[in-house]
């Protein structure tokens, strides 16, 4: 496969998945707005979710100080901020326009139909942010059945899983930091705002049943942390999308990839036999950050590997 191809196809799913992750960690905003805070509450919440995104210095460039109205329109619907979720929507969409004959008609009505009605409704007004996000969600959803349901098992579709799954894992890993204050510990004893606030990253993460079914008890900060983390059976744990980063990088594999395995078989053998205690014996916080430094080295390797040389990560 041509390395422009691959390039185009990771960064399609990549894409797809960043916009489907921001609006998660939305969401958990949005209901949080729901409920009386101070203002000094939902600037640190803010400044958190900005930093744990890498995009707190534009934006402060920009708006100074994050309030709720000027962080929701900069993150959801800034054509200005390439971080945005409709900027993601528009590139996922340009990359699939650019290797048409290398995806199914299916994927580019899809993708073609969700930057066009994202267009569409950002033009005449903003969007009520509650439902905009719902449907955020509903697309990519929609847009990954339709990858599963129609893509030859290939060297196409192992590209967009990689992509897939390396993004799946920035996203939680995010997700978890915005929450993952300094001083925060892993305890099974929760007050009843803090208990709150972890639930609502579970239900951010579709993992609010999931929890209820495995541990059939109050929600607690390390029990959140283990399950989100370590447990290799739900979909969005950092757990499960390394295997299936490592699985796929492994089938379009080259002499010049070895190294780059090697380094996700090592980052995925740390989740599936270390234990939550080892992994944060220095703090959640640090632990996430050192994921996420190692995740970005995976991603600059696969680009140097495999894609093309002038592309930007």
């Amino acid at each position: 496969m041509l390395s422009r191809t691959a390039d185009h196809l990771y960064w399609m799913s990549r894409q797809t998945e960043r916009a489907e992750n921001l609006a998660r960690m939305l969401d958990i905003h949005y209901r949080h707005s729901l409920l009386p805070h101070t203002a000094e509450e939902f600037e640190r919440q803010w400044t958190a979710t900005l930093l744990s995104l890498g995009q707190l210095d534009a934006f402060q460039k920009q708006h100074g100080d994050p309030t709720a109205a000027t962080a929701f329109r900069y993150l959801a619907f800034d054509r200005e901020n390439p971080g945005s979720i409709v900027s993601c929507l528009g590139a996922a969409r340009e990359n699939a326009r650019a290797i048409r004959g290398s995806i199914t008609s299916e994927m580019w009505e899809t993708l073609n139909t969700t930057w066009l009605d994202v267009r569409s409704s950002t033009a005449r007004a903003t969007p009520e942010i509650g439902p905009f996000l719902e449907w955020v969600r509903y697309r990519a959803h929609l847009s990954r059945g339709v990858t599963l349901g129609t893509m030859l098992r290939d060297d196409a579709f192992q590209f967009t899983r990689l992509g897939t799954f390396l993004e799946g894992a920035d996203g939680t890993a995010r997700m978890l930091l915005a929450r993952a204050q300094p001083g925060t510990e892993l305890t099974d004893h929760a007050s009843v705002p803090d208990s709150y606030a972890w639930t609502l990253l579970l239900r951010s993460l579709s993992a609010f049943e999931v929890y209820r079914k495995v541990y059939r008890d109050a929600v607690t900060p390390r029990r959140v942390a283990e399950l989100l983390i370590l447990r290799d059976d739900l979909p969005r744990s950092l757990h499960r999308c390394l295997l299936e980063l490592h699985a796929n990088l492994k089938l379009v594999g080259n002499q010049g990839s070895s190294e780059t395995e090697r380094r996700a078989g090592a980052l995925y053998s740390t989740l599936r036999y270390g234990r939550l205690e080892d992994l944060c014996k220095d703090g959640l916080q640090a632990y996430l950050q050192e994921f996420l430094a190692t995740l970005a080295d995976l991603s600059w390797r696969i680009a140097r590997d495999f894609l093309l040389p002038a592309t930007a990560y």
